[in-house]
């Protein structure tokens, strides 16, 4: 009861029924608390005492398992605390006394201050990749990334959907951006990812660079720098503008196609480039005009990046990339034979080993896993496995010349004119 108001209507004579009906009480507690012998405010209850929690119990178990793991899942602690203890409680118990106790046992990291910096047009590009998820295409399922490069002056960016993220996919994208910007910057800025750097080291140790990548900044003429541990504010320009491409260009859209969303960010581009940035407050075609005309000229002929694999030759003369297998000529090699793959962006090349090594064969690369690339030509004469017969080979009297090319290599193919003889001369050589 709100005693100040219904005593002002007792005070202008209103009686105890009326009052109860106002207020919505028995007429006998109105007049326990209006008359008067009134107390001047209600008793209060006393809180009941806390009552143990199942949780409780288990609090320093929790709490060890924070200290040796602080970013453990509390659906995880919930799991081990039922297998191993014995627990009986929910799940939602767990969770809410995790989220209470961690940032007491292993409180957050205080963010730290750092200095806004700036780069001259044309000095630096910094590069980053961006996880897109998978699209459905006519092929089936593809894994999608996104390579990103941005001009550090004016914010210029350049994107590029791919299927992987390889040494020759990576050093491929570099090319385009090169060419969609019209020069190659002074230096460009990386993760100390395995496409840069070869191996991790200790802080404080120079780190060793991946040898293509020291190739191929040298052809172009950037200088490498890689990025602090763990500071992402380092390359900050580009790890921003992975996010912008995902929410203006991919965001609520369905793609069949990596060309249709590669035509999603050129058509979406200009509209970016029109933008007034909210750091260097202009316009970002306006300010990559002077930036572009900072960058250093392009080479003459760019510089292909090519991964070296080595496989063993299959039973079936196939040898085994990323889960697909692509045929080799089988005359002249034996099963189990070493081979070195070149691989590119969109050729896999098939060669031999040694100090002469011979190019066997060039498919185009599967762009799809575990698919079967053939050519009809290396199966020519190649025996049936299910039998055990050898191909069907030329008469033996025949000449080397007239032997079709894929059967002239063939070291166990007679070149030699053999006698023909009638069977029964067999039959008195042997006294028959």
């Amino acid at each position: 009861m709100d005693l100040r108001a219904y005593r002002a209507l007792k005070d202008a004579g209103a009686t105890w029924a009326e009052i109860a009906r106002e207020s919505g009480h028995d007429w006998r507690t109105v007049k326990r608390y209006l008359g008067p012998d009134a107390p001047s405010r209600p008793p209060r209850q006393a809180p009941r005492p806390a009552q143990p929690k199942l949780i409780d119990a288990y609090a320093h178990v929790i709490d060890a398992m924070l200290a040796n793991e602080p970013r453990l899942r509390a659906s995880v602690i919930h799991e081990r605390l039922v297998a191993d203890h014995g627990f009986a409680g929910s799940y939602q118990r767990v969770k809410l006394y995790v989220a209470a106790r961690r940032p007491v046992i292993a409180p957050a990291p205080q963010a730290e201050f750092f200095e806004r910096f700036e780069v001259l047009p044309g000095a630096q590009a910094q590069v980053d990749w961006g996880d897109e998820g998978t699209i459905e295409t006519a092929s089936g399922p593809l894994a999608v990334y996104s390579f990103h490069m941005t001009l550090a002056h004016s914010r210029d960016p350049f994107c590029a959907f791919v299927a992987r993220q390889d040494l020759a996919t990576f050093y491929d994208c570099h090319r385009r951006a090169f060419e969609h910007f019209g020069g190659v910057p002074a230096e460009i800025l990386y993760d100390r990812t395995k496409t840069v750097v070869r191996h991790h080291v200790g802080r404080g140790q120079d780190t060793p660079l991946h040898p293509e990548a020291v190739a191929f900044a040298g052809h172009y003429g950037f200088a490498i720098r890689l990025a602090a541990p763990r500071r992402p504010q380092t390359k900050g320009r580009v790890e921003r503008q992975v996010e912008i491409v995902r929410t203006h260009v991919l965001a609520g859209r369905r793609f069949a196609s990596l060309g249709e969303m590669d035509a999603a960010f050129t058509a979406w581009l200009p509209v970016r480039r029109a933008q007034v940035h909210r750091t260097h407050g202009q316009v970002i075609a306006a300010r990559a005009e002077v930036d572009r005309a900072g960058l250093g000229p392009l080479p003459a002929a760019p510089y292909l990046v090519v991964e070296r694999h080595q496989r063993r030759l299959h039973k079936d003369a196939l040898v085994s990339f990323e889960t697909s297998l692509y045929s080799v000529p089988w005359w002249g090699r034996r099963p189990g034979e070493r081979l070195e793959l070149r691989v590119s962006t969109d050729t896999v090349a098939i060669w031999t080993t040694g100090a002469e090594p011979e190019r066997l064969a060039a498919h185009r690369r599967s762009r799809r896993r575990g698919a079967w690339v053939i050519d009809p030509a290396h199966r020519v004469g190649l025996p049936a496995g299910g039998s055990r017969r050898l191909p069907q080979l030329p008469p033996c009297d025949a000449d080397a010349e007239d032997l079709p090319p894929e059967l002239a290599r063939l070291p166990w193919v007679a070149t030699t004119t053999v006698a023909r003889r009638d069977l029964a001369t067999y039959d008195r050589a042997v006294g028959q």
